[in-house]
């Protein structure tokens, strides 16, 4: 398999682990998009969002585990922090492995317009 983030996985590409369990690694990524960009990948090879099933249920909650512990470990868990999914050409997913960007450290601008109403 040609798959950027299963040889970052299996280490054959190094990276800047935040943490790694049984399920999940997290790492640093190589082109920040904040002060704090970290990416959430399952060890599972899943292509994208689309591709999960009912089975990757409990997967899906470890991913969501790791991120909130590797908010927690970056310090960003009590200022916030923004996790993302990007799913699909027109999302601009463009690794096919499951992942979550994890951007903090700074006051992150709106994904779209609000109605004033939630405007701060």
């Amino acid at each position: 398999m040609d798959c950027l983030f299963c040889k970052i996985v299996e280490g054959s590409i190094p990276s800047n682990k935040v943490l790694e369990n049984d399920h999940v690694v997290v790492f640093h990524d190589i082109q920040p998009a904040a002060p704090t960009h970290v990416l959430v990948i399952p060890k599972k090879h899943i292509a994208s969002m689309n591709d999960v099933t009912a089975a990757d249920t409990p997967l899906i909650g470890e991913i969501h585990l790791a991120a909130q512990e590797a908010a927690k470990r970056l310090g960003v868990d009590e200022s916030g922090y923004r996790l993302i999914n990007n799913c699909g050409k027109d999302g601009e997913q463009t690794v096919h492995h499951l992942h979550y960007h994890l951007l903090g450290g700074t006051r992150l601008g709106a994904l779209t317009s609000l109605s004033d109403s939630h405007k701060q």
